[in-house]
């Protein structure tokens, strides 16, 4: 099955979702590549970048159950390197 590697931008508004969130990505850590989070105390919200590796319908699935999260956002932006393995 072929993989792509893509960046995942999450926004959390409500900090009662992290849980889940981390439920999520804990799910998929098999395939993260790396992950940054920034807390913006100042306006209440966390942003947080995930580096994945994995097959394209696992990257959309874990995108639409991050974005069906209560508070929280996500965008995925695909690259062209598709690997095989």
């Amino acid at each position: 099955m072929s993989k792509r590697v893509a960046v995942m931008s999450i926004i959390v508004e409500n900090n009662d979702s992290v849980e889940k969130l981390n439920a999520v990505l804990h799910q998929a850590s098999q395939f993260i590549i790396g992950r940054m989070g920034i807390p913006y105390r100042e306006k209440g919200v966390s942003v947080i970048s995930v580096v994945i590796d994995a097959p394209q319908d696992l990257i959309a699935a874990m995108s639409g159950k991050i974005g069906n999260i209560d508070g929280v956002t996500v965008k995925t932006a695909y690259s062209n390197v598709i690997s095989d393995e």
